[in-house]
Formats: structure tokens, sequence, C-alpha cells
């Protein structure tokens, strides 16, 4: 039976990273002086490090302005980091992210029906806290059992640190939850937790790039996104793996 909801957040309950992220990181570099910029595409490439400090310090490796020592970069990398998140929460508050099609009133539904859902991803609880109450409110809180963020794991997806410890807490078992992601590291982490999963790329991620052998179900934008759906995509996966007694709860 399908008991819990667990999403991820960047590119997957808005399309934050191109007009968010990205944005708030260049305006982070300027303010310190940096001749440092990231283009759509770099972007693109850049994401698939996962992190903002770890991106940073990625980017540091090609740029011969970075700092020489590793203490230095590391410092740099927080700093700007910081920046970025509290450029990234006026974006939001200026009302320049909005939520994907489908994602608000499916969160609501599926509180409404008491389903279990929790925030799944290793994005700084600040973006979260930024971004959540814009897209549902003041009590978005109430929707959620878990908010699980950057700050609670050691390693970031594509390890699947993040939706072990959100089934631990929730005390669910794999299949009794569905993972929603956007990406091939989101992806990656919650088949590796043994997660059913749906996979609604995002415009960084399009469904081309996604890698074979993930036990996923693909759907876009485009594809009626309810409650009654995930139950549907939920009771194939448990069809499809033979989960003995799941398909008959959906």
């Amino acid at each position: 039976m399908l008991k819990a909801l667990l999403w991820d957040v960047d590119g997957t309950l808005a399309e934050t990273e191109r007009d968010g992220h990205r944005v708030a990181f260049n305006l982070a570099f300027a303010e310190a002086g940096l001749n440092w910029g990231w283009t759509e595409q770099h972007y693109a490439e850049l994401l698939h490090v996962t992190g903002g400090r770890e991106r940073i310090l990625a980017y540091m490796v090609t740029r011969p302005d970075a700092p020489a020592s590793q203490q230095h970069k590391h410092a740099l990398a927080r700093q700007l980091h910081l920046r970025k998140n509290q450029h990234y929460a006026a974006l939001v508050a200026e009302g320049r992210i909005l939520a994907r099609p489908g994602v608000v009133a499916l969160i609501r539904e599926a509180a409404a029906a008491g389903l279990v859902q929790a925030i799944v991803t290793t994005t700084s609880r600040s973006n979260v806290q930024a971004l959540l109450p814009t897209l549902l409110g003041p009590h978005w809180a109430a929707c959620f059992s878990a908010v699980l963020c950057g700050e609670d794991t050691e390693r970031k997806k594509p390890d699947p640190e993040v939706y072990t410890l959100a089934l631990q807490r929730l005390g669910l078992a794999p299949h009794e939850a569905l993972a929603i992601e956007d990406s091939t590291p989101g992806a990656k982490a919650a088949h590796a937790a043994g997660l059913p999963l749906v996979l609604r790329p995002s415009v960084y991620f399009p469904a081309q790039a996604v890698p074979a052998g993930l036990a996923a179900v693909l759907c876009t934008a485009e594809d009626h996104f309810d409650l009654a759906q995930l139950r549907e995509w939920h009771g194939r996966r448990a069809h499809a793996a033979g989960w003995a007694g799941v398909q008959r709860g959906v």
C-alpha cells in the first residue's frame, strides 16, 4: 500500500535552478568582486556536482584567480554560499520561482487523504524555508511529517543517505513510499535506497539523459499528476517488483 510521498525540492517542486540558484550564485560572485559568472549551459554541467558549496569548490579548480590554499578556498566557498542563499531567498520573495504544474494541488490532495509526506532534499534548510511558504503558504510544514535537508546528512545525493534517514524517521519500508524526483543524482539516491520512483524530468535533467537501469516511472509536466495517478504508478512498480501484498492495497 502506498503510505507516503517523499518529495525532492529543487527542480521537482519548482524550476529553481536556472532562474533561482544560478542567478543567486552570480549575484554573490559579483557582490564579492569576483569576475565569475555561470551561464545556463555551464550551470547545467555544474549541477552534476551535488551541493552548492561543493559546486563552488569544483568550479574553483578551473579558476586561476581562486585562493591558493584549501583553507581559503573552503572559507570563500562558505561565504559565497551563504550570500547565494540570501539572494535566493530574495528572488523567491519577489515571486520569481513558481511551482511546477500540479505540485501544489497534489501535496494538498495527499495531505487531505491522510498520506504521510516528507521533504527529502540535500539543499540547504534555508532554501526550503524560503521556498515552501511561497508555494504552500505560512502553514506549509503541516503537510509534512519530516523535513530532511542537507544539514541532516553527511553525504549528498546521489548517495541514498537522506532517503534512508527519511524512511527510518517515518518508520516505513521502502516499498510503502514513493519518491518524486527530477534529476539523475536524485533518482540514483532513491533507487539505491530501494524506493519506487516517479521521475519527472526538469529543465536541466531532460528525460533522454536518464540513465538506463533505474526502477522509475517516467512522466512529464504534461502528464496527469494527481494522487490517483501516483497510486496507479506505485501499483505498477509493485507488480513489476513482486512486492507481496502491496498492489492489493493500492
